[in-house]
């Protein structure tokens, strides 16, 4: 089976997704699949690689791109002045952030008539824009945080708000211009942060509360849950994939799989991260990330509709928990993606 493994993008995840995709090469099974590496540069050149090797742009690399004409369906190659076509029969997207989790991809793969893994272009974008995630599952009866939207270019007034608060770019991911403020002078600042990443930003109430996540993997109505986990902080707040050396740990976090928590409270956090899946409209995998409070209700943070897999990753140490490694979560959504079972 020839499988198109999209990684790097235009986003600041750029990095990240580099390192998944070399876990996901490190555990494809060959016997099964003849994998396609289609590297895209940080300033959205398309390459046809040897691998997501870390310096894979300084490898053999061949212009590359991916046909919309649903009569190639796959991968048009530059070859020495001539155009070769590579027909995929799925593309896994290995991409985070901006367009790898909002959609844009999807709908390129969409036109391109050839299965893929992850969610729908609907359930992608709705994920990637927060206010909007709190708004179908607020509709669906589970609880979100109190947040307000801040239009490009607005004014905020503080008097408003009780600290503190998170202000978060409404579309961007592994916190990237997430500030904690406690201060009413602090707030613009903070604004002006987030700015950075998105016109839109979010102004989020803090939930006191355990941060946990929960992985899933399936189509609706056969959703599999994985270990649920529990991020113990030892002081501010989880900053995913911005420290210096990840895989050596964070200066003030670590993963707890399976979290430390009542079974009922477990069960709880599996159904409902089911549940927000579902009113969302995912497909194939995501990470759902939640708060579970004193009084054991558990609230929405995020949904990732293409969370990290690389080797310090939170959802395939979940998956792993729950007796399912990389390697077989791969054969898994690749027949999702082909049969949607």
């Amino acid at each position: 089976m020839q499988v198109g493994i999209i990684f790097g993008g235009c986003s600041e995840e750029h990095p990240v997704s580099v390192k998944s995709a070399q876990e996901v090469a490190k555990h494809l099974d060959t016997e099964k699949y003849e994998p396609f590496y289609i590297g895209i540069t940080s300033s959205g050149a398309w390459m046809l690689c040897d691998g997501p090797g870390a310096n894979w742009e300084n490898g053999r690399c061949r212009p590359a791109v991916l046909s919309p004409d649903r009569s190639v369906r796959g991968l048009l190659v530059l070859e020495q002045g001539h155009y070769q076509t590579i027909n995929l029969d799925v593309v896994l997207p290995v991409l985070h952030g901006k367009l790898g989790e909002d959609g844009a991809i999807q709908g390129l793969l969409e036109l391109s008539g050839i299965p893929y893994i992850g969610c729908d272009v609907q359930s992608s974008a709705l994920c990637m824009d927060k206010s909007l995630t709190y708004t179908v599952v607020r509709g669906a009866g589970i609880a979100t945080p109190n947040f307000w939207i801040v239009p490009a270019d607005e004014d905020v007034h503080p008097g408003r708000f009780t600290f503190p608060v998170f202000v978060k770019p409404a579309r961007s991911g592994s916190s990237f211009g997430v500030s904690k403020v406690s201060r009413e002078e602090d707030l613009m600042d903070a604004v002006e942060t987030a700015r950075q990443y998105d016109s839109k930003v979010l102004i989020e109430e803090a939930v006191v509360g355990s941060e946990i996540g929960c992985s899933i993997l399936g189509n609706d109505p056969d959703l599999f849950a994985g270990e649920v986990d529990r991020i113990a902080l030892s002081h501010g707040f989880f900053r995913i994939h911005q420290e210096d050396a990840p895989e050596l740990g964070s200066e003030n976090s670590a993963f707890i799989v399976p979290a430390d928590i009542p079974a009922e409270s477990r069960a709880l956090v599996q159904e409902t991260a089911k549940d927000i899946y579902r009113a969302l409209g995912c497909r194939g995998l995501a990470r759902v990330d939640m708060f579970l409070k004193e009084d054991g209700s558990v609230v929405l943070n995020e949904v990732n509709t293409f969370p990290g897999l690389t080797s310090y990753s939170r959802y395939p140490r979940m998956m792993a928990a729950a007796g399912l490694p990389l390697a077989e979560v791969i054969d898994r959504t690749v027949s999702l993606a082909l049969t949607g079972k």
